[in-house]
């Protein structure tokens, strides 16, 4: 039987094992405690560890106890107060734990239990049961993706890669090779040497002789080492380039003056999340970030989410630029493209139908998935209404609208929740 003894350190003195254990236990109450935090947090701490609070009622464990066994008798109190059937009535007032009344000096309770999320658990349960949509192996050109494979035994390796079972194999094998001769030999000569002393007279000489070969062929015996250099065998591992998958997000965000401050922190935050989920989950993604008012730019990661420009509205300005960009680094046959685009639903109202005929006759039909959000409490404006054409005869056109922080989430999930295979 193999015992394996994993001697791995955990850090800070936490058993890995058991956190995980206890984070599928009781994933539901963590996933509920992470959902609430987004809507809270700043932009700045989106992607921090956090710390949930589980009621301790939700944690107790089923005990085993001895039971009392044997027959007793035993003897119930009476009381002077209550007879059998009579209504009790419900004491008036504030008690223990209303909330109400002064503090007390009796009873006693117990404090939620908190756990601590470490920033990639936290992540990894957001994120959990979310994919890109339409995600297919397209053509790859640059992004080559290594993969390591087993490939038969070397004789040469490092100490790590021995193999032992068939190292110990050649060695038996050598060893019966050059001792099976030998071997063969001393049986014969130790036969040869028990029939001579069998005789009534044995010859001394000829016992001398028989000693002194038995001795060298042991001595030869003895001198094959039980395992060599040419006997270790090592597991031989190769890199093979295997075809993968390539994808680009194009990111979409509108920052004219219609777009106050509080709509522009819930898009930003929608798009932190998108940022976050897709270098999280995906190593071959790349994303182009475009800001728009009048004008569309494209721009890095940090001026996308704090930048403070503002303008006018032009919507199809940022749906053009994402067009070049897509022809000239991002052909479809190669790349799967996607596209996140949030607004607060206001556009120059005779721009609206352009954006509508660019998307439907040169974005859609290229992109996997494009997903549009609203960050409105406002009625519905023309945009709208022109994207939901779009949304009718396009399966991989998204779109939903955000009021409050607290939508930002449930809409994010809804957008790239893992699809039916």
């Amino acid at each position: 039987m193999a015992h394996f003894i994993d001697r791995r350190l955990n850090g800070k003195n936490k058993s890995a094992v058991n956190r995980q254990r206890f984070i599928r236990r009781y994933k539901q109450q963590i996933k509920k405690a992470v959902s609430e935090a987004v809507s809270r947090r700043s932009i700045q701490d989106i992607e921090q560890g956090e710390s949930v609070s589980i009621p301790a009622k939700d944690i107790l464990e089923p005990q085993f106890h001895v039971g009392k066994g044997g027959h007793k008798d035993i003897v119930h109190p009476g009381n002077d107060r209550f007879v059998t059937g009579e209504q009790v009535e419900r004491p008036s007032g504030g008690g223990q734990g209303s909330g109400q009344g002064e503090a007390s000096n009796q009873g006693e309770g117990q404090d939620d239990f908190v756990f601590e999320l470490s920033r990639d658990e936290y992540l990894d349960i957001l994120f959990d049961d979310l994919e890109l949509p339409n995600l297919q192996a397209s053509q790859a050109s640059k992004l080559v993706e290594l993969k390591t494979y087993r490939a038969g035994y070397t004789a040469d390796g490092v100490p790590s890669n021995i193999n032992i079972v068939r190292s110990l194999q050649n060695s038996l094998a050598r060893r019966v090779a050059m001792q099976a001769g030998k071997k063969r030999e001393l049986v014969k000569l130790e036969q040869e040497r028990h029939e001579a002393l069998m005789r009534p007279e044995p010859d001394a000489v000829q016992l001398a002789w028989l000693d002194q070969q038995i001795q060298a062929l042991k001595a030869k015996i003895g001198q094959v080492p039980f395992i060599d250099t040419f006997d270790l065998r090592y597991n031989n591992f190769v890199k093979r380039e295997v075809p993968t998958s390539q994808a680009v997000m194009f990111c979409l965000m509108d920052v004219s003056g219609s777009m106050d401050q509080a709509t522009k922190e819930m898009a930003k935050r929608f798009y932190i999340l998108l940022y976050l989920f897709l270098v999280r989950s995906y190593q071959n993604v790349e994303v182009v970030f475009i800001r728009h008012h009048t004008q569309a730019k494209e721009v890095d990661e940090q001026e996308f989410f704090y930048s403070q420009e503002t303008g006018g509205t032009i919507v199809s300005s940022a749906i053009k630029l994402m067009q070049e960009i897509m022809q000239a680094r991002y052909p479809a046959d190669q790349w799967n493209i996607y596209a996140a685009q949030a607004s607060d639903g206001d556009n120059w109202a005779d721009d609206s139908p352009l954006c509508r005929q660019l998307l439907e006759e040169q974005i859609l039909p290229l992109v996997r998935y494009y997903a549009y959000i609203e960050i409105s409490q406002r009625a519905h404006q023309s945009l709208w209404y022109q994207y939901e054409h779009l949304a009718q005869r396009f399966g991989g056109f998204a779109m939903e609208n955000i009021r409050k922080a607290d939508d930002i989430l449930p809409v994010f999930r809804q957008l790239f929740k893992k699809q039916a295979a």
